[in-house]
């Protein structure tokens, strides 16, 4: 069951909404590959969102009941690894434990970055460590 608290109280810029509905719609192979392990709740029982708005920024997948956000880095980011290092400060500081995949490893090893996922503290019944 999502969890509506964590959901509704976390910073929303409604200007991005067409960004993040262009995003949806523009399926990067990447992301819709991992969106179909994803969706209608196949990892861990968990109920995700794809590109969702968080304050000035939008993510690529998120979790309300885990507090959780999937990042999945392309080749885009291979230059932004400042902007990376903000958008994660200001994702942590919500409370939001940030997971980052590379496209290469959803592209080449999709399996492997499944079990990766089930089994990240962030993601699995086991509370993240403190600090994680």
């Amino acid at each position: 069951m999502r969890n509506t608290k964590n959901y509704k109280s976390l910073p929303f810029n409604p200007a991005l909404k067409g960004r993040a509905k262009a995003l949806r719609k523009a399926g990067v192979l990447h992301e819709a590959l991992l969106w179909l392990e994803l969706k209608n709740k196949k990892l861990n029982g968990l109920d995700f969102d794809r590109q969702k708005i968080i304050g000035n920024y939008i993510v690529d997948f998120y979790c309300a009941e885990k507090s959780a956000v999937i990042e999945v880095d392309g080749s885009s980011h291979d230059s932004k690894q400042d902007e990376d290092s903000l958008r994660d400060e200001f994702l942590n500081s919500l409370g939001l434990s940030v997971i980052r995949i590379l496209a290469r490893d959803v592209l080449e090893n999709l399996q492997g970055v499944v079990g990766f996922l089930k089994d990240h503290p962030a993601l699995s019944g086991t509370p993240p460590e403190e600090g994680n």
